[in-house]
Parts: C-alpha cells; structure tokens; sequence
C-alpha cells in the first residue's frame, strides 16, 4: 500500500475512532460525573487525525503547486 494511501486509511479509521469516543464522552456525562479517562479518550485520536488532516492537505497543494494532476 502507497503511503498517501495509507494515510488515508488511518485518517478514516481514526475519525470512527474518535466519533465513538466523542459518543461515549457524552454518554458517560448523561449518567454522572465520568471518570478522567472516559473525558480524555478523544484527544489521541484528534490529535492523530490532526497530522494526517494535514499532511493530506498540504499534499494536495504541493501536487498542484508543481503541476501535477491530482
């Protein structure tokens, strides 16, 4: 697998990640005060899906930008 593709696959893996996480976040709230780790369970994934968010932009532009087709 091509890198560009790879990353590709970590970023859509990861946002289903996250969205879970992000339900879980607001279950736990719906039933009491959740424990710090249910709280903090989003943020390694966002961060994650941050880099590869970007590198796939500036991928994007960097092709255009040398006259690539994309």
């Amino acid at each position: 697998m091509r890198s560009n593709a790879w990353i590709r696959w970590v970023h859509r893996w990861l946002s289903i990640v996250f969205t879970m996480a992000v339900i879980a976040n607001f279950v736990a709230m719906g039933l009491g005060e959740p424990p710090p780790w249910i709280v903090d369970a989003p943020l390694p994934p966002l961060f994650v899906l941050m880099f590869t968010g970007l590198y796939m932009f500036a991928v994007h532009y960097a092709i255009r930008w040398r006259g690539l087709k994309a």
